[in-house]
């Protein structure tokens, strides 16, 4: 089906970066980003469809790598979202104008991009294969309705701020991980995106956390064994185009130091395999 790219600004947030005071403990990466979205049947809005992570591995995460462009994922319950330098925005438009119609978003209303000739001189760079790792941990992917997020409300901020994990050991971030803590909050555009553990999920009531009528189980795996940076490509890449070539759906969320996919709980052990024949087959 026909596709379509469409770029933005991050929304504006009730407090932006700006507005923070400048503290020692907080660390800013040095570059603006935008936020691509790709959905299907896309001419016309209301009916785009949003379209995973797995599926567009071969025909935006792919490309991108090899084109030398740094991305960012964040999987939400509702969409995916790919997050690309404003600096490598033309890179980012030659390199996909051939299979999308690319539009940018302008108060509101889709503004078609042209393309124009450029490139950023890095064409079909070497990727490092990172470690990958994969805790026992297993997580659930939840939405609430935004009105009842006030009954939730002290339960998330201790979650956030006072369940705290053990502090990050470069000395043993190469081992393998036998659980993990994890926990993820979203709020875009109004839809809000939970990812924790299971057994996190059981401090909040049952009644206000939604997820898919099979109350799905998903199994993470961390890409990296030190922390990333934001300058490498292919990262999401290294996951990505081998799950899709096996057709495994994946949910994936970068952060500052690492990135982390997660699979449905059935397949981690073909993903494991995949992945580790991946790493073998790269050295």
């Amino acid at each position: 089906p026909l596709c379509r790219a469409l770029w933005s600004r991050l929304p504006q947030c009730p407090l932006s970066l700006a507005e923070l005071p400048p503290s020692e403990f907080m660390q800013v990466a040095d570059s603006t980003w935008l936020v691509l979205s790709v959905v299907s049947n896309g001419r016309e809005a209301p009916g785009c469809q949003a379209t995973g992570v797995t599926k567009i591995a071969r025909s935006v995460i792919a490309p991108l790598a090899e084109h030398h462009v740094s991305v960012l994922m964040l999987s939400t319950y509702q969409t995916d979202f790919i997050l690309v330098r404003e600096r490598d925005l033309p890179v980012v438009i030659h390199t996909l104008a051939g299979e999308f119609d690319i539009y940018r978003e302008e108060s509101g209303e889709c503004v078609p991009v042209t393309c124009d000739d450029v490139s950023n001189g890095f064409l079909k760079p070497n990727p490092t294969l990172h470690p990958v790792q994969s805790p026992q941990t297993r997580f659930c992917v939840l939405t609430v309705a935004p009105d009842t997020l006030p009954a939730i409300a002290t339960m998330l901020i201790d979650v956030l701020f006072y369940s705290h994990s053990p502090p990050w050991d470069a000395a043993t971030s190469s081992q393998d991980l036998d659980s993990i803590t994890f926990f993820s909050f979203s709020l875009i555009e109004g839809y809000i995106s939970i990812v924790m553990d299971a057994e996190t999920q059981k401090r909040f009531p049952s009644d206000l956390l939604l997820t898919s009528s099979t109350g799905e189980l998903w199994r993470m795996v961390r890409i990296g064994g030190q922390p990333l940076g934001f300058d490498e490509c292919g990262i999401v890449a290294q996951i990505a185009e081998p799950l899709a070539a096996a057709d495994i759906s994946a949910y994936y969320i970068s952060t500052f130091n690492f990135d982390h996919a997660l699979v449905p709980e059935e397949g981690i052990a073909e993903v494991i395999q995949l992945l580790q024949q991946r790493q073998e087959s790269g050295r």
